[in-house]
């Protein structure tokens, strides 16, 4: 008998020990992300309210990079690839995509800066990024990203030595394709061809 309740006693433990870790591992994702926006680490951008009011004379280079994951389907593309820009200054950026496949496709991107270090003064006033992006068959549309470079990276010692700083986004296919699914429904109650010359978005 008393083998038996201590095998209960563990088996009991061990569940409720599974259950915490899963719940930890559940929280850790929001979690880490809210560190990441909040240090910068990584490369990870801020999110800002407002447009900077303040310019500095410092002049930086901001490099444009993009990236595709193969099973999107999608061409993704700086429309230009550097600019110098003052810190403080207010800037507006595009890429473009194009869907070159035969489906409506959702996709979504994610994005970083480089050198890490610099993730923490980069702020994005309004992105492409912030929302899902829906393109049906063909489809070829400008993303707009409005960003500028906080003013306090001058009295941080540790980024005098940046000259230049890197946005990077890689497109993926988003898991939720029920919006693609609607879009293509509608498509075909209509009578279309699928083919739009705007694109639909969906906050995350």
């Amino acid at each position: 008998m008393r083998a038996g309740r201590k095998n209960i006693r563990t088996l009991a433990f061990l569940g409720a020990f599974v259950a915490g870790m899963g719940g930890l591992a559940y929280a850790s994702v929001p979690l880490y992300e809210i560190f990441c926006r909040v240090t910068g680490y990584g490369g990870t951008t801020q999110v800002a309210a407002a447009e900077s009011n303040q310019v500095v004379e410092r002049t930086l280079k901001i490099r444009f990079d993009s990236n595709v994951n193969p099973a999107l389907g999608w061409a993704f593309d700086p429309v230009l690839r550097s600019m110098d820009l003052k810190v403080g200054e207010n800037a507006l950026a595009f890429y473009q995509a194009e869907n070159e496949t035969d489906d409506v496709i959702v996709g979504t991107a994610t994005f970083n800066v480089t050198p890490d270090k610099a993730g923490l003064y980069f702020n994005k006033v309004e992105c492409f990024c912030f929302t899902e992006q829906v393109l049906k068959p063909g489809q070829r549309v400008d993303m707009p990203v409005s960003f500028f470079i906080d003013p306090s990276i001058v009295e941080d010692p540790n980024l005098d030595d940046v000259t230049t700083i890197t946005l990077s986004y890689t497109f993926f296919r988003a898991e939720d394709q029920s919006a693609a699914e609607r879009i293509e429904q509608a498509g075909l109650r209509a009578g279309g061809d699928g083919r739009a010359n705007t694109v639909d978005q969906r906050t995350n």
